[in-house]
Parts: structure tokens; sequence; C-alpha cells
């Protein structure tokens, strides 16, 4: 096993990619702590996990990743349930702030920032510190997206924060490296979640549209993405740090044609602004354009 014994955090642990990256991590012999803002969501996938009989080895935490005082205590209490910790896995994420740039408020983009790029640098402090303390070697992993590579790959505000976790990945990795820790970043490219597909698509027509968009005429699933991250937080990966793993099918080798092999929709074009709260089980909020822009 890959993971034997290894403690892993999984932020964002509760849907989608990090979903199964705990499962995955758990075949692979880990003790693996969810945390994740959705409280019943959560609960339901430890209990199942549980109940596949790994009882004595995941736990949940409902955490809120803009919190700098909710990821201490997520990181304290994930080394008083296990012993210590061994890797984290910085993945919390939602869309964010969606619509023009000239129309998007303050408080969207802070929002945004503040769980795709401070949610990313809370884990990695607080992590670090433990990794110090223990003073043995630890993984850092965190989500970015071919959005932080490429222009018209997301969101203005989404894409930004992306790009600033891939040179916060690259940063960290620097300045751990005396300490033996490890920090590489995964930039998934269309990968079919409930962050990628609308409630209203049906599961055929949601992997339909991801599949036409990329090279590899298929969908990305969450498991795609946890099988990099079983890779790099696990010794096959020893002498790779700082660095933004692309798994996107070839979409980000499409070049210039991106956009319009993508089908992506320009943000100027909207009809409304939309703060994408992702699966955290809190609604979306629409919002009308300013008309005199």
């Amino acid at each position: 096993m890959k993971l034997e014994n290894k403690v892993c955090v999984v932020t964002g642990g509760a849907n989608g990619i990090g979903q199964a990256t705990v499962e995955q991590f758990l075949v692979e012999g880990a003790k693996v702590v969810i945390a994740d803002l959705n409280d019943e969501l959560g609960q339901q996938v430890c209990a199942k996990l549980k109940d596949k009989g790994y009882a004595a080895k995941v736990r949940f935490l409902k955490t809120d990743v803009r919190l700098e005082s909710e990821i201490e205590n997520l990181i304290n209490k994930t080394c008083d349930m296990f012993g210590g910790l061994d890797v984290i896995f910085n993945n919390a994420g939602v869309i964010g702030a969606v619509g023009p740039l000239w129309d998007l408020d303050e408080e969207d983009w802070d929002y945004t920032f503040d769980v795709l790029v401070k949610g990313v640098f809370f884990g990695i402090k607080h992590a670090a510190r433990v990794f110090r303390r223990q003073k043995r070697p630890g993984v850092i992993l965190n989500t970015s997206s071919v959005a932080g590579l490429n222009g018209g790959c997301g969101p203005l505000a989404y894409s930004t924060s992306k790009a600033a976790v891939i040179n916060l990945t690259r940063s960290a990795a620097i300045q751990l490296a005396q300490d033996k820790v490890r920090v590489n970043a995964i930039c998934p490219g269309y990968i079919y979640t409930g962050l990628t597909i609308p409630k209203t698509d049906s599961s055929s027509e949601g992997s339909d549209k991801l599949s036409i968009r990329q090279p590899i005429q298929d969908h990305g699933t969450p498991n795609d993405i946890a099988s990099a991250a079983v890779f790099l937080c696990s010794d096959d990966s020893r002498f790779i740090s700082g660095e933004a793993l692309v798994v996107d099918g070839a979409l980000i080798a499409l070049g210039p044609d991106l956009w319009n092999k993508a089908g992506i929709a320009y943000e100027r074009d909207m009809n409304s602004k939309v703060l994408n709260l992702g699966t955290t089980g809190e609604s979306h909020v629409k919002k009308p354009l300013d008309k005199s822009l």
C-alpha cells in the first residue's frame, strides 16, 4: 500500500475530487480526516466509509477553510486523533464570483479568494508547523486548475485565484524544502463534479458536454484526480516538489484553439452575475447587472 498508516487531511473531502481522494487514500492504507463545510454531507460520507470497514481510520470535522482558527483546529484535532500528520490535501473549492469584470462585487471577489487562496495558505501554514515540530518528511498538495494556467479556462476571479495557488505552491516548496516537506499542486481540466455540471443536467448530458471539450473524447472523473493525488502524496514522487501536475485530457495542449474547442461562454456576455458557492450546501446567489455599464 502506497500510504500505509499515513495520516492525511483532505479539505473539501465530502464531494467530488475530495471524496474520491479520501476513498483512494483509505484503500492505500491511510488514516483520513475529512474536512468540509457541508456538515450533513460530510457526516453521511464518513458514516458510509465506516460501514465499509474503515471505522478506525476515518473521521469528519466540519471546517470553514476561510477561517484560520478552524484550519488550526482541524490540524490540531487530527494530530490528537491519529498521533500526527503526514499529508494535507488543500482541495476545498467553489466557483465563486462569476460575471463581467466591471460589475463584480468586492465582497464576492473576496469570498472567492478567501476560499481558494487564503484557505490553501492556512492549510500550508499550519501543516508546515506540525511537520517542523515532528522533524520528519511531510507532503502538502493543493488543488489548482487549468484555469490558473491559461486565460479562458474559467471565470475571471476563479482563474486568478488558481494562478495564485500555483505560485503559492512553488514558493512554499522552496521555503519548506530543507524541512523535507514536498509541496505540489494538481491542475484538473474539465472533471465531472458538482462544480462543473449544473444540477439541471442529467448524468449522460453532463458527461457528454465535458467529453466533447477536450482532445481525449471522454470526461475526466474525480478518480482521475484522486489517482494523481495518491502518486503525489506517496514515496513514488519523493523527488517531485514545486510542480503543478496537469490532468486534463490534453486540453491545455490545444493552445490557441483552446477557447473555441472548450466552448466556454464569455462572462462579458452574461445577463446576470452569480456567486457560485459550489457544494457547500448553501444556495448560489444570483444578482442583476448594472445596466448603466
